[in-house]
């Protein structure tokens, strides 16, 4: 094992990997953190994590690393998009249910970022040498709906990180769940790392990375509830990991189910995935450090669902 102890340099994880690792490649360097092979502080970071100058890198021996298939390079593709605001820094995209949002195994084309690169170009993204993720400073998954904001240069992306970092962006998600919850509101604060068993899955552990969610209950039906969601971290499937947890998995979700057992009624008919939706997103300006939000309704397929629903409200 190899370790560096940062002290100052600052920056992209793959970048500073590079500085640190002159005879890898970059794109082995890239193969290993996908891999899971560098751990920072312990913890296993994306490419583009954002490091500060004081973190510890660990790295296994590159030649664990399994042979990676090439990814197709990144061609502008005509896909329509819901802009919601744009500017010369940023722009705020309301993505629609099963768009993909970067490349990846099995999905080298259609992606948001194919949209992003024909909507912008190739140099109006941050990072734009980026092969898999320019521009985005987060995602949400393909079958979640909604908002996500978007860098168009390199400064932009580096301060949004910050306040996805620090937790000050604002994320608000609507989502149904099965079962009743009683509760008219709560919070969930259970720690969330990589499922040992099933890499397509996250799990509550007490040795994962903390994080945090507030619910809201907004209305009550026979066998779900429709719920208000507030995002204090943002740990990969935080939402449907932690309302799994509480025993109330998201209608529709293909892996987190744990205790929905035998369906009854409308709620057999979900196949296209989890009912989330990003409503609400709210952070500072990049650039002028105006505080910006903005919102946007639950798309037709989740209200036709809702309408299926008798509400159980007094």
């Amino acid at each position: 094992m190899t370790q560096f102890k940062l002290e100052g340099q600052s920056g992209r994880l793959d970048k500073i990997l590079v500085e640190l690792m002159p005879d890898e490649s970059r794109s082995t360097i890239q193969k290993m953190i996908k891999q899971g092979l560098v751990l920072v502080n312990k913890h296993i970071e994306k490419a583009n994590y954002q490091l500060v100058g004081n973190e510890i890198i660990e790295i296994n021996n590159v030649n664990q690393a399994e042979p990676m298939q090439e990814t197709p390079a990144l061609v502008a593709e005509n896909i329509p998009l819901d802009i919601v605001y744009e500017d010369e820094d940023v722009i705020v995209i309301n993505k629609s249910v099963g768009m993909v949002v970067h490349p990846s195994k099995g999905h080298y084309s259609g992606t948001l970022v194919h949209a992003l690169l024909y909507h912008l170009g190739h140099q109006n993204l941050a990072f734009p040498d980026d092969s898999v993720r320019p521009g985005l400073v987060h995602r949400i998954d393909k079958d979640t709906s909604g908002l996500l904001v978007v860098a168009k240069n390199n400064a932009a992306h580096q301060l949004l990180s910050e306040q996805l970092e620090n937790h000050s962006m604002g994320r608000t998600y609507v989502a149904l769940v099965h079962g009743t919850i009683k509760e008219p509101e709560g919070s969930i604060e259970v720690p969330i790392r990589r499922d040992q068993h099933n890499r397509l899955r996250w799990a509550a552990h007490s040795e994962g990375k903390y994080a945090l969610t507030y619910f809201k209950v907004l209305e009550r039906f026979t066998d779900s509830t429709l719920v208000e969601l507030q995002l204090a971290t943002g740990r990969t499937h935080q939402i449907r990991v932690h309302m799994e947890y509480i025993g109330h998995p998201l209608v529709g979700d293909p892996v987190y189910r744990v205790g929905v057992g035998q369906l009854k009624g409308p709620l057999t008919r979900m196949s296209q995935g989890q009912l989330l939706h990003a409503r609400l997103i709210q952070f500072r300006h990049p650039i002028t450090d105006k505080l910006l939000q903005f919102e946007v309704p639950l798309p037709e397929y989740f209200n036709d669902v809702l309408k299926t629903l008798t509400s159980i409200e007094q």
